[in-house]
């Protein structure tokens, strides 16, 4: 959604692709109106009211917001349910047909204040793991890492994840 700002939106493709053009209408009339970047915490409540209207004819979404707060730099994270309904973390969000294989990987790979290179690989293995055990995940997964300075983008197949310049 931004440089400091990233919804990842699971779910029926149509109803991701609805979504995901409402919240950057929403978006663009926020900072129209505002005259500023929307703050991750806002952003995350927005995401909830506009799935929360839709609560009788949900949109068949599962989404997570990962963001940078301007104060401080520190890390954001939400998940939601159909309806809306949010859970704050600071340590990992899941959702997706995976979401269960990932919980038990995430639970016992991550700790606090990882480096960006064991996150890395923390992050790629509970992915790459989990999405091998469950057919409906697909074939790979991309894993986007924010920093303050900037954003690293990873592409990746089951076969492993590899940063750009690594070799095989």
């Amino acid at each position: 959604m931004s440089d400091r700002l990233f919804v990842g939106l699971s779910g029926l493709a149509t109803d991701i692709q609805t979504l995901e053009q409402l919240l950057r209408f929403r978006l663009n009339l926020y900072k129209l109106r505002e005259e500023r970047d929307i703050k991750p915490e806002t952003f995350s409540a927005l995401l909830s009211h506009i799935l929360y209207e839709k609560r009788f004819g949900p949109y068949f979404v599962e989404p997570l917001v990962a963001g940078l707060k301007a104060e401080d730099n520190t890390p954001f994270i939400s998940g939601m349910d159909l309806i809306g309904a949010p859970v704050f973390a600071k340590d990992f969000v899941v959702a997706g047909t995976c979401a269960a294989n990932l919980y038990g990987l995430c639970e016992s790979l991550w700790k606090p204040d990882l480096e960006p290179e064991e996150l890395f690989e923390v992050l790629s293995q509970s992915l790459l793991a989990s999405v091998d055990r469950d057919a409906l995940s697909g074939w790979g997964a991309v894993v986007h890492i924010m920093y303050v300075f900037g954003l690293e983008r990873v592409c990746g197949r089951t076969k492993g994840m590899r940063r750009r310049g690594q070799k095989e």
